[in-house]
């Protein structure tokens, strides 16, 4: 009895995952977004701080990337790209995580040293409900959402997504926020 209450726990976890994830896709999609100072190292700092620094093997560099936006979607989106780095490297694999701003835009980039992905799988993993074809070596608990919520969260908020497969394996995903000048706060 006490397994199977683990199981049904378990389940349940998943279930409640599911439905933020496609509750996240639709509020993004619908475009009524809040619009506030977000600096996306400030973002990428809170959402790494869940993970154990072994997973975050390689070069962490968070400069200011000041954007306007929904500030928990854009949270939604760094955790999400963060969340599958990390899900899909490799064991001793490297983990990039880099924010900056450059030619008007404010940019996270997270990279990672997992599988190997054809070029023509790039594409459909931004869609929703698609998984790489191939699973070995990656966890079963995603149900291939999470890139699907990614773009959606950079379309609503104008942003530009840019994926590419890396020699070897593993995934270079950079997200380009149009860049915000914030007022300076008064001083009193």
């Amino acid at each position: 009895m006490r397994e199977m209450g683990k199981r049904v726990a378990a389940a349940c976890e998943r279930q409640e995952r599911l439905l933020e994830s496609l509750l996240t896709l639709v509020r993004s999609e619908s475009g009524d977004l809040r619009r506030e100072p977000v600096d996306l190292a400030a973002t990428a700092t809170k959402a790494l701080r869940v993970h154990d620094p072994r997973e975050l093997t390689g070069n962490v560099t968070l400069e200011p990337a000041r954007t306007t936006g929904d500030p928990l979607l854009v949270e939604r989106l760094v955790t999400n790209l963060i969340e599958n780095a990390v899900r899909h490297n490799m064991p001793d694999g490297r983990l990039d995580v880099a924010t900056y701003t450059a030619a008007g835009q404010a940019t996270v980039m997270i990279a990672n040293t997992g599988p190997v992905i054809p070029t023509g799988e790039l594409l459909r993993l931004f869609q929703p409900f698609q998984r790489r074809s191939s699973q070995e070596g990656s966890s079963a608990d995603g149900v291939g959402l999470g890139l699907a919520i990614v773009k959606a969260i950079a379309d609503a908020h104008d942003a530009n997504v840019n994926a590419q497969a890396r020699t070897g394996g593993g995934l270079r995903i950079e997200i380009g926020f149009p860049a915000a000048a914030w007022p300076k706060p008064l001083v009193v």
